[in-house]
Formats: C-alpha cells, structure tokens, sequence
C-alpha cells in the first residue's frame, strides 16, 4: 500500500479512538490496529526515501506544550518519539508568570510527522482516561495524575517498540522474498541505521553539549492504573513509577 494512504487510514483509526465515551475494549482495537500501521508507514516511507536519488536530509520541529502537567506531557512525547526514531530535547525557559517548557524534537520529516500525529491523538485519549481515574482520599491528587501519566507513557512506550519491531522484521522478510531486492538494496536495518546516524549528527551539530536528564521520583500510586489505561494488559508494572519512564535523551534549561 502506498504509504500516504497508510497514513490516512491511521488518522481515520484514530480519530474513532478518540471518540468520548468510547468503550475501553474498541477503543484497544483501533489503537492496536492504528500503532500496527503507523510502524509500517515508517517503515515504507524509510525504504522508499532512500531508494531517491538525494537522500534525505534529518530535520528538527521545536514543540511547546501547555500546563497543566507539561513535564508529563513531554514524557509522553518523548515515549512516541524514541520508538519511532526520533530524539528530544526538553527545554525550559522562564517566563513572567510561569516556566515555559518545550521539546525540540529531531528526525527524519516522516518520522516527525508520525510522532505529532500519535501524540496528538494520545494526548486526547489521556485526557479521557485520566478523568476517569479516581485517586485515593488521603493522596495528593496531583502525585496521583502524574504517577498515572508516567504509567501511561511506559505503556505507551512498550508498545510502539513493539510495533516497530515487528514493522522492520516484516519489511525484512518481504525484502528477503524479493530476490532482486534482496540483491541489490540494502537491508532494512542498514537503511534505518543509516538514518538513525543522519538525526544524531544533526542534533549534535545544534546542541552539542547535553546534559543528561535527572530522573524522576513520582510518589503517586497512580502509575499501575495509568499503565493499564495505556496497554490495557497489566504487564506486572508496580503502582510507583520512577524517572525511568522518561526516554528523553537530554535537556537544555
């Protein structure tokens, strides 16, 4: 399938998967569905790309995302963003009232444009959980949402290396089956290497001293029900959530 339809039918799954009042078990489905095509359409549009003449060069995308829980939210990001190939920068800046902070996202164009699509949607399908969720009376509700959010990125996390995962080891196997393919290209894992060292010059070119992020400690006990909200199958993760979570490779204040 042509891999811009591939992306039109991952919109229409999960523009479904937003739906308010959506039940939990077909709102699963066309995630599912939606994180199975969104990897393969990273994975087409890699393959046809450097099958060009000129290859494709790395680009960058500065996001800013508003409060409430914006640290959370780039967590998030940063959770959709590494498994699709994708390095992030958090920045922070003051402003009078509050503090700005932003994630400075760099890939290749497709990857970027996938990444903003899933995390939208994601964004919106958290809201959803989120105020479904109930935390204790004696907790914070605050260390409650933010252990549930950080839940939900690990969750989401897993899943999408998953996804990419089987993407690659699909497009592999049809390459492999492809004799004249398989004896004139490259293998899809060189291919994404390639590319993978293309972002990482670019983004040491812009930033070439990063700090690496300190890790958070979330008391909250939110995090396994956040989990679940975001795999829908309780993989064993514990009700507390630690800095671990966060797949950001740096920051820069």
């Amino acid at each position: 399938m042509n891999p811009d339809a591939l992306l039109g039918r991952v919109r229409k799954l999960l523009a479904m998967a937003e739906a308010e009042g959506l039940p939990e078990v077909a709102r699963e489905s066309y995630n599912v569905k939606a994180a199975e095509l969104i990897a393969q359409y990273g994975i087409d549009r890699a393959l046809v790309e450097e099958a060009e003449p000129q290859r494709a060069s790395a680009a960058d995308l500065v996001v800013v995302v508003e409060p409430p829980f914006a640290r959370d939210k780039i967590t998030l990001l940063a959770s959709v963003a590494a498994p699709m190939g994708c390095r992030l920068v958090h920045r922070t800046a003051r402003r009078p009232t509050r503090i700005e902070h932003s994630a400075h996202l760099f890939g290749m164009a497709a990857d970027i444009q996938r990444v903003q699509l899933l995390f939208t949607s994601l964004l919106v399908q958290q809201a959803y959980g989120l105020a479904a969720s109930r935390p204790p009376e004696q907790e914070d509700p605050r260390a409650f949402r933010r252990s549930w959010m950080a839940g939900f990125a690990l969750a989401v996390a897993r899943r999408l290396a998953m996804a990419e995962r089987v993407a690659r080891e699909r497009a592999q196997a049809r390459r492999q089956a492809d004799r004249a393919a398989a004896a004139s290209a490259p293998s899809v894992a060189v291919v994404l290497a390639d590319r993978s060292r293309r972002v990482d010059q670019y983004l040491a070119s812009v930033y070439p001293r990063l700090r690496t992020p300190r890790a958070r400690q979330l008391s909250g006990s939110g995090g396994g029900a956040g989990y679940r909200a975001g795999e829908r199958a309780d993989l064993g993760c514990g009700d507390r959530v630690t800095g671990r979570v966060t797949p950001a490779i740096g920051s820069r204040t």
